[in-house]
């Protein structure tokens, strides 16, 4: 589900649904207390009026009888009743019905990795993103990168549950960060832990102090669990945390963790670079201090096109790159997208001779034959007549159509093969020599496509009317790109080909051990 904005906007009709099954169950269970409260208020009448005097009372065989009748029966059925277990069961009953559309382990850890992506990604203030705010720290002052219509602030028991998700991956630099602010909400509740909650104050103390201790914070680290202690004082594994941190403070050379230190990259050697165009979008090529980039409206000598020409831009020479505006209507993305949808399943990468799921591509994809639909034939139309390539298959791969997730992103790659074993040889149809994307839609901030040798970044245009064509230069060994995560969105689907053509579009917007076991054999403090 995280993986496509698409799948999430389903899924809150589906709360919905659970919204009137709790309502149902209120309901009935407000009617089960308001008949528990009516039996309380009419004994409580007789014993403050009736049985004043017991003796009085009793002598009257009705009073008797209705006494031992309440008290053998009446009361049996109030306490045993199974009114209770029936409407929680109804309920249950209801919430397994919806079940399979719920998001599963895999989606709460996906949408924690992405919120904790465009943290990184954008240079982002988690103290800010707590609060709703998409804030980063310029010359020492928060600035907004973008302000959400909509927006909600975040429970001590979210920020746990991020932090969490970074701990469990032995990620401390983001762990300490969300972990410190689960802390911080949790403490300003007085620690009041709530049904809904997973985490407590003493679960955010547990983890945060061991996330220090691997940081090289030994003393914050014992502060933090002399604090848990407080709430329970039992806590054996606490316990001997503290007292091998006390052991520690004072040796003649404590141990000295790695610091905060952001996590590397295993696979992105560019990070820095895609991250920097992410930010601020690059060294723009500009008409006035480039002559040869320039705007025009653009036939390429077609019949087809001479009435009613295309807005031509041209952004960049090496590698190619062209913003063709307006190339495709609303109702026509709209269209696609709606062709696109049931296919839609997670995007994967090459792996070898085979293809995979992968954490640098985050959306799902779909692909699309003009047989589909006359939409398609027409923009595989529209592209001939604008490229002069064929574009039919096998010429031209089908139509792909992909759908960003949370923190939705693709990190730099070639849109060619690079490697003889691709399996894209295989196909006997040639290597990609060119890609033509079109926006389906457009995105508040972030999203746009970076081309990281040629140090800049193409933002996404305006709604669903924008398209570009990238081709592949020999020199150099192609032209690598990258699509950053989208902070508010997603930028919508990519067509593919030997002429790739992409769409892509927005909706409207990238274990802790049981018991506290050791790791490994270290005998140091014990993980929570």
């Amino acid at each position: 589900m995280y993986t496509s904005l698409l799948n999430v906007k389903q899924a809150i009709s589906v709360e919905r649904k659970l919204i009137d099954y709790l309502r149902i169950y209120i309901d009935h269970e407000l009617e089960r207390l308001e008949d528990i409260k009516r039996f309380y208020a009419r004994v409580s009448d007789l014993h403050t009026q009736l049985y004043k005097g017991p003796g009085t009372a009793m002598a009257n065989p009705l009073v008797a009888f209705t006494l031992i009748k309440r008290l053998h029966s009446e009361w049996l059925n109030v306490v045993y009743s199974n009114e209770a277990l029936e409407n929680t069961q109804a309920l249950r009953s209801s919430y397994e019905e919806e079940e399979a559309d719920l998001p599963k382990l895999e989606d709460l850890q996906g949408a924690a990795k992405g919120l904790m992506r465009l943290q990184d990604v954008y240079a982002l203030q988690v103290a800010s993103l707590v609060r709703g705010r998409f804030q980063r720290v310029t010359d020492g002052k928060p600035i907004d990168i973008c302000m959400p219509t909509v927006s909600v602030p975040l429970s001590g028991d979210d920020c746990f549950l991020v932090g969490k998700v970074a701990y469990e991956q032995e990620d401390y630099y983001h762990s300490v960060q969300w972990l410190e602010e689960s802390v911080r909400l949790f403490r300003g509740t007085g620690g009041e832990w709530s049904p809904e909650n997973e985490g407590t104050l003493e679960d955010a103390l547990d983890h945060l102090a061991f996330s220090h201790f691997k940081t090289g914070n030994v003393s914050y680290a014992l502060s933090l669990s002399q604090e848990l202690l407080h709430y329970d004082p039992m806590n054996g594994r606490v316990l001997q945390n503290v007292e091998k941190y006390e052991k520690l403070l004072v040796a003649d050379s404590p141990p000295r963790g790695t610091g905060l230190k952001r996590p590397t990259s295993k696979h992105l050697r560019t990070r820095d670079t895609y991250e920097r165009l992410c930010q601020t979008q690059g060294s723009q090529p500009m008409h006035f201090e480039n002559p040869r980039l320039f705007c025009d409206y653009f036939t390429n000598d077609n019949p087809g096109l001479l009435l009613m020409p295309v807005r031509r831009e041209v952004l960049s020479l090496q590698p190619y790159v062209v913003l063709y505006h307006n190339f495709i209507t609303d109702t026509e993305a709209e269209d696609v997208k709606r062709l696109a949808q049931p296919g839609l399943r997670r995007s994967v990468v090459a792996a070898g001779e085979k293809q995979a799921t992968a954490d640098y591509r985050i959306s799902k994809s779909a692909w699309l034959k003009d047989s589909a639909h006359s939409i398609v034939g027409k923009l595989d139309q529209r592209i001939s007549m604008l490229t002069g390539l064929n574009v039919q298959h096998p010429y031209g791969e089908y139509l792909q159509v992909v759908n960003y997730g949370i923190g939705g992103h693709y990190e730099p790659h070639f849109d060619h093969a690079t490697s003889p074993s691709s399996p894209v040889f295989k196909l006997k149809t040639g290597n990609r020599v060119a890609t033509f994307m079109i926006y389906l839609s457009s995105v508040e901030a972030g999203g746009s496509t970076a081309f990281i040798y040629a140090n800049f970044s193409a933002p996404v245009v305006e709604a669903s009317t924008q398209a570009a064509k990238r081709v592949n230069t020999v020199k150099g060994g192609g032209s690598r790109e990258g699509q950053p995560a989208s902070v508010i969105g997603d930028p919508g689907p990519r067509e593919p080909g030997a002429c790739s053509r992409h769409c892509q579009w927005t909706w409207d917007s990238t274990t802790p051990e049981a018991g506290g076991g050791g790791v490994g054999s270290y005998n140091g403090p014990r993980r929570p």
